[in-house]
C-alpha cells in the first residue's frame, strides 16, 4: 500500500490527489512481480467507491469487496464477472477463498487492512511512502489492541523518492 509519510493512504473524502500528483510514468515500482504472486485482492468499500472513480477498471485478477452496505446489485454491469461484494468477516472470507483455492490475498484498505491485522490475518506488508506530509485522512493503520512485532526484510529508494518497505510479520495470531 502506498501510504504519505505522516500514515494516510487517502484524504477524509477517499481522494488519492495527493498521490496522483507524481510523475510514476514508466515506474511500476514492482507491481507487475507483486500482482503476479496473488490470486485474489480484497478491498474495503471506500477503496472500492474510489477505484470506481478511475478512468478505466485497473485489475485483471478477481476482486472482493467487504462491505455491510453495499450488494451485488451496486456493480457496474461492465464490473459483475470481476467484483462480488461480501458482508463475511474477514476470517470467514479467507476461509472461504482458502477453500476455493486462493492462498495469497492483497488486502488492500486502510480499516479493512486494520480489521485483517487485528484478526491475525497477515503475514506480509508492504508500504510504499510518499515524501508528502498531508495532515489528515484514513490512517494507514489506526488503533490495535495490542502490539504486531514486524520484521523489515528489505527496504528500496524507487522513483520519485518513494521508500518501500517489506515487513514479515512476527506476531501472526495463527
Amino acid at each position: 500500500m502506498a501510504a504519505s509519510l505522516d500514515g494516510f493512504v487517502a484524504r477524509e473524502n477517499h481522494s488519492l490527489d495527493w498521490l496522483m500528483k507524481y510523475d510514476t510514468s514508466g515506474e511500476d515500482h514492482g507491481y507487475k512481480a507483486f500482482i503476479k504472486t496473488i490470486d485474489v485482492l480484497v478491498m474495503g468499500s471506500g477503496s472500492y467507491k474510489t477505484v470506481l472513480s478511475f478512468d478505466s477498471w485497473p485489475y485483471e485478477m478477481h476482486v472482493f469487496v467487504m462491505s455491510r452496505t453495499l450488494s451485488q446489485k451496486d456493480i457496474p454491469e461492465a464490473l459483475k464477472n470481476k467484483v462480488t461484494i461480501t458482508n463475511l468477516t474477514p476470517r470467514n472470507l479467507m476461509d472461504f477463498l482458502y477453500s476455493e483455492g486462493m492462498e495469497k490475498a492483497y488486502v488492500d484498505g486502510g480499516k479493512l487492512v486494520q480489521s485483517f491485522i487485528s484478526d491475525g490475518l497477515i503475514d506480509e506488508i508492504t508500504i510504499t511512502h510518499i515524501p508528502i506530509l498531508i495532515g489528515t485522512g484514513k490512517r494507514l493503520f489506526g488503533s490495535i489492541t495490542e502490539d504486531v512485532d514486524l520484521d523489515l526484510v528489505s527496504s528500496k529508494i524507487l522513483k520519485p523518492g518513494f521508500v518501500q518497505s517489506f515487513y514479515k510479520v512476527l506476531a501472526n495470531k495463527e
